[in-house]
């Protein structure tokens, strides 16, 4: 279970970071961002969870606030897994404090 977790985790952390350097080199490249290759690969790789929160938001919702919900709830999950993971290696070890 401990490994299950840990892989989650990791398959969490890649559409995150992949958030993050979409909003770096929105920083940086500005309105030519569309044409950088490395801002493509970023968004590519944070495609699938972009779509899912497309769909799973309303039509009010802009497009351009859609990245920002999708870090925030990725962000929100990998926290609930870290925790999960920490108490489950506490579990693990032997500790008696570890209760919930």
């Amino acid at each position: 279970m401990l490994t299950l977790l840990e892989l989650l985790q990791l398959l969490l952390y890649i559409p995150m970071l992949a958030l993050v350097g979409q909003g770096a080199l929105y920083l940086l490249a500005g309105a030519r961002r569309e044409t950088n290759f490395f801002y493509q690969t970023l968004r590519l790789i944070a495609r699938p969870v972009t779509f899912v929160v497309r769909k799973l938001t309303p039509a009010q919702v802009a497009d351009q606030h859609v990245p920002w919900i999708a870090f925030f709830l990725l962000l929100l999950v990998s926290f609930v897994v870290f925790a999960e993971r920490g108490y489950l290696m506490c579990v693990q070890m032997g500790y008696e404090d570890c209760r919930r």
